[in-house]
């Protein structure tokens, strides 16, 4: 019983791991609301900051913070490697029985813990998403973001919910599970639903963004999204494989009307724009077909190399 496992450990009870990109105008704000949150429901906390590289300078605020609250801990990135893989290194340095992992801008609002906290030892789950029922994010990024989710839901074949981010509280088999996956590219949503789970959701606000905008540009998004479905996903070589099929029954279809055409009308001399449509038309799906299979050879060529998901430039702890 999760409840029960709490209650005896004397470990840690509730790790809460933050990537951080930037969001200096946020950071002491989100330390000193978790805090509050985090006092009133546990005993023993602990709150993990990953600089992942970004703008600004949050590292030297993580410092100070951790000289103030020693249940802070910091992890400094050597380069931007990536919100996942940031997401990742905390967890991997990580001691709670239960695990929060949440954004640093302040849209994931910490006093939303306790609510999931409770909902976790309520439903006796493995896991709670927190579901952003009232986005507060313009249309053009919501409408994105139900298209993203969706198409990368089919391809990957995984329910996703585009209302659910990363924002959620998973105990320690859950996050274990999801560390013993070693593939390189990490995508924690479509890793923590892969893993199979018990799982609930439930509502929680979403706040406005106060600070700064969203790190995630179009091109970033589409390059994330390329990675994850060659990452976690064959269906579209199934997909190409089925669209041969289907161009080779449309081709030979084709090839029968015109034995007939000939037959009918006399004619033995094909229409010269027929051709050079039908040249251009397979001599482009070739090509497509040939890049995607190129794409999934660079995917493994990335995982032969078995480099790490990250590298820690610098540790800070007060404990």
């Amino acid at each position: 019983m999760i409840k029960d496992l709490i209650k005896d450990k004397k470990n840690i009870n509730i790790s809460v791991v933050i990537p951080v990109y930037g969001c200096d105008k946020s950071l002491i704000e989100l330390h000193d609301r978790l805090a509050v949150t985090l006092k009133k429901i546990v005993k023993k906390y602990e709150i993990i900051f990953v600089d992942d590289c970004g703008p600004g300078n949050p590292w030297h605020l993580i410092k100070e913070i951790s000289k103030i609250n020693k249940s802070v801990v910091g992890v400094k990135l050597s380069r931007n490697f990536g919100q996942h893989a940031a997401i990742i290194a905390g967890l991997e340095n990580s001691n709670g029985e239960l695990l929060v992992v949440m954004d640093c801008d302040l849209q994931d609002q910490p006093e939303e813990i306790e609510g999931l906290y409770n909902a976790v030892l309520r439903e006796e789950t493995d896991i709670v998403f927190a579901k952003r029922t009232f986005r507060k994010d313009s249309l053009i990024k919501k409408t994105s973001s139900k298209l993203f989710y969706t198409l990368l839901g089919y391809l990957t074949e995984t329910k996703i919910d585009s209302s659910v981010a990363n924002f959620g509280i998973f105990n320690r088999k859950t996050i274990d599970a999801v560390l013993s996956m070693t593939e390189a590219h990490k995508y924690f949503p479509i890793m923590v639903r892969w893993v199979g789970f018990s799982s609930k959701s439930i509502s929680t606000v979403h706040s406005n963004r106060l600070h700064d905008s969203s790190s995630y540009t179009f091109n970033s998004l589409v390059k994330l999204s390329l990675d994850v479905i060659m990452s976690f996903s064959n269906k579209p070589l199934k997909l190409i494989v089925r669209l041969g099929f289907m161009i080779s029954f449309l081709s030979a279809f084709y090839a029968i009307l015109i034995v007939i055409d000939v037959y009918i009308s006399k004619t033995s001399v094909p229409g010269w724009s027929s051709v050079m449509v039908s040249i251009w038309f397979i001599g482009g799906m070739l090509m497509s077909i040939v890049g995607v299979v190129g794409l999934y050879v660079g995917k493994t060529f990335d995982e032969s190399k078995s480099r790490p998901v990250f590298i820690v430039d610098e540790f800070v702890s007060s404990k």
